[in-house]
């Protein structure tokens, strides 16, 4: 292969080769997915809904010792104890949220009573509610007391200072690590092992006369920095990962495969023209067993129909894909005239056209409203129509560059699917780049799975977001 821009470029179209009816529909559904996916106001990939602890569950607690506020989040030891199992214990109403990469509660001291034996820590459901975090199996603890960690045994170990009136003292998981840490007034005082797995209860407990303390689940400021925290966790992740070895500018490679995959050809000629005198070039495909000229088919020609479909440019689009690829085109019901038909009547709304959409609609969108697999997504864009603003609408991410985008990629791939030397459609879908990304993902979740499903999975709009501001 050589990677000047000249070579890339003369790539050869056969527009006679037609794919198998399987393949073909195998391609359709997974395009009309990608629209629905694209099409939703909420973006696929975010972090897994989790609800985290909010207030005291005063249904679960030593409710005899204890007085808890009306607001649950705050607690007080208004009487005298008699005996060491007379403790004031409550847990959070929901247990720390596991799928990320760090959970943080609080507690302020107001008052440490008559003997400072207030406690900290993580329990299982299941916990005696009558004993210290920490006392019991499946719990640990810090105590206020003697400033001794408690893991699951009332025998506690040297382990911070003591904490007293007016101190805040906090207690973490931090899943990537595997580990608790615990704080007082905004600083780390230890951290140890997490054993357990499944889900933990912030836990917290008095046990001495007039000992009050208020919790804080997130509602206000913490005094400790968790964001920073976070970013130093990251830090380190990412440290781990640049002292891999990887073959000489593979990166190199891999961008360079991407851009040709999705038909950025200008892109590519600038980008291997500056390449040329700081980086040699990489056979990125040889050395993976791929053959460039996969992606090299019909450069040019993807080229022109993506930058037509970027610009709203639809019946001009179609008129291209008539003229060199009219296989694509000629079944009116693929997912592909249908994206491209929906394509055209967004453009008709972008620019108040509204008569000409409504027409439009009448004869080119209407018999997709009865055919399966395409009547919802058909009817969520003609929704357009309903609303004097469609762009603040529900349905206007209809009209963002995104869509545009995912109409470019589906022509793209079919072009693509054109070539008679393409062995495995699912080659069209994704560049090499993004199959590496995918698989990045999919590890990142088999190993939270072994992990008892703990820590946070690998999400690409988070490292990018991290990187735009050099702090998560």
């Amino acid at each position: 292969m050589n990677s000047s821009s000249s070579n890339s470029t003369n790539c050869g179209i056969n527009s006679s080769n037609t794919n198998s009816g399987g393949v073909k529909r195998d391609l359709d559904s997974y395009f009309l997915e990608m629209a629905r996916l694209a099409s939703s106001p909420t973006p696929a990939d975010m972090d897994e809904d989790e609800e985290a602890p909010t207030e005291l569950n005063t249904i679960n607690s030593s409710g005899g010792f204890m007085v808890v506020a009306p607001d649950k989040l705050s607690m007080k030891y208004p009487s005298v104890n008699l005996h060491g199992h007379d403790v004031g214990v409550v847990q959070a109403n929901k247990p720390a949220p596991m799928k990320r990469l760090v959970y943080y509660f609080e507690i302020f001291v107001k008052d440490a009573g008559v003997k400072g034996q207030m406690g900290i820590g993580f329990t299982r459901e299941n916990f005696k509610m009558r004993r210290q975090p920490g006392w019991e199996t499946n719990s640990y603890g810090y105590h206020g007391d003697d400033g001794f960690l408690y893991r699951g045994q009332g025998k506690g170990e040297p382990f911070g200072p003591t904490f007293t009136t007016g101190d805040t003292v906090g207690g973490g998981i931090n899943y990537a690590a595997q580990e608790f840490f615990f704080t007082k007034n905004g600083e780390i005082v230890g951290k140890l092992y997490n054993d357990l797995k499944g889900p933990l209860f912030p836990t917290v407990s008095v046990h001495s006369q007039n000992e009050e303390v208020h919790v804080n689940f997130g509602q206000k400021k913490f005094a400790f920095s968790v964001k920073e925290y976070e970013a130093q966790e990251r830090m380190k992740q990412q440290m781990t990962i640049e002292k891999i070895s990887l073959p000489p500018n593979i990166s190199y490679g891999l961008v360079r495969s991407y851009l040709l995959h999705y038909g950025y050809e200008d892109t590519l000629k600038s980008f291997d023209l500056a390449s040329k005198s700081s980086v040699p070039p990489v056979f990125v495909a040889q050395e993976n067993g791929f053959d460039e000229q996969d992606i090299c088919y019909a450069l040019n020609q993807r080229k022109t129909v993506r930058q037509l479909i970027r610009n709203g440019e639809i019946d001009a689009a179609f008129s291209k894909l008539r003229d060199w690829y009219p296989q694509i085109v000629q079944d009116d019901k693929s997912a592909t005239c249908f994206l491209l038909h929906c394509q055209k009547f967004i453009e008709l709304i972008r620019v108040g056209a509204l008569e000409e959409a409504i027409k439009y609609g009448r004869t080119e969108l209407k018999k997709y409203f009865e055919l399966a697999g395409f009547d919802d997504l058909v009817k969520e864009c003609a929704a357009l129509l309903a609303y004097p603003q469609p762009q603040e609408s529900p349905v206007g991410y209809f009209l963002k560059e995104s869509q545009r985008e995912v109409v470019a990629d589906t022509v793209n791939a079919m072009i693509l699917s054109t070539n008679p030397n393409v062995k495995d459609n699912q080659g069209c879908l994704h560049s090499y780049l993004e199959r590496l990304l995918r698989q990045l993902t999919a590890c990142s979740l088999e190993r939270r799975l072994l992990n008892g499903d703990q820590g946070e999975a690998f999400h690409l709009h988070r490292v990018l977001n991290c990187d735009k501001k050099t702090k998560c």
